[in-house]
């Protein structure tokens, strides 16, 4: 089933773009377009998307503002944001939020559809350099931070491998190719890492297994 994916961008001419690159994807499916955050969220009650493709800077409702609000209000509707900025502020703001990833426009037209992907999935997509701010901010924790208690269950060291490549932003097909395995084996491996770890998605993951020291 194809992913139904909203495009959200105060550009008209990249949202022009960006639909009809899409288009031609079997496993996506553009079901609308919003100029801003406050049509986002008109649009995403009324076309329910699996996917709104969210710029962060946009006039009337930005953004963050609309991400926040999709979740309150379609909790169904996954939020993958494109944007040109990856300072830390945008990031951290847009993850608080409650986008399930963090991508930049200069982004490979393979790797936005597989991130598009795993966003219906409800899976974590960040692009390499975000994930590497996140667990830079983790290592900055004040010393004084309570540490995490030690795993009921340890991570084999397969699963470590996929924890640290995830940290990198890796998509599940990417740590396959990485790892020699299969996809359908990565997928099972990140789902004990999410259950041993206790954690929700791979952006939690990736930050609990740095606080408890495994790379």
């Amino acid at each position: 089933m194809s992913v139904r994916v909203l495009i959200v961008d105060d550009q008209a001419l990249f949202r022009e773009a960006l639909a009809t690159l899409l288009e031609v994807q079997p496993e996506i499916e553009v079901v609308g377009e919003a100029a801003d955050g406050e049509q986002a969220v008109r649009l995403c009650a009324e076309l329910t998307p699996d996917v709104a493709l969210m710029d962060l800077r946009m006039p009337v409702l930005d953004g963050i503002a609309a991400t926040t609000r999709l979740r309150a209000e379609q909790p169904g509707v996954r939020v993958l944001a494109l944007t040109t900025f990856d300072d830390d502020e945008d990031v951290f703001a847009a993850l608080r939020a409650g986008a399930v990833g963090y991508l930049l426009k200069d982004v490979s037209s393979t790797r936005l559809v597989e991130a598009l992907v795993a966003a219906k999935r409800g899976e974590s997509v960040l692009q390499p350099s975000v994930a590497a701010k996140l667990v830079a901010r983790v290592a900055r924790l004040p010393a004084e931070t309570p540490r995490a208690q030690p795993l009921a269950t340890p991570l084999s060291e397969r699963e470590l491998e996929v924890v640290r490549l995830l940290a990198d932003g890796r998509s599940n097909r990417e740590i396959a190719k990485t790892l020699f395995l299969a996809e359908g084996t990565v997928k099972n491996l990140v789902t004990s890492v999410l259950s041993k770890l206790q954690v929700r998605d791979r952006t939690q993951a990736a930050l609990r297994a740095k606080e408890l020291g495994l790379f």
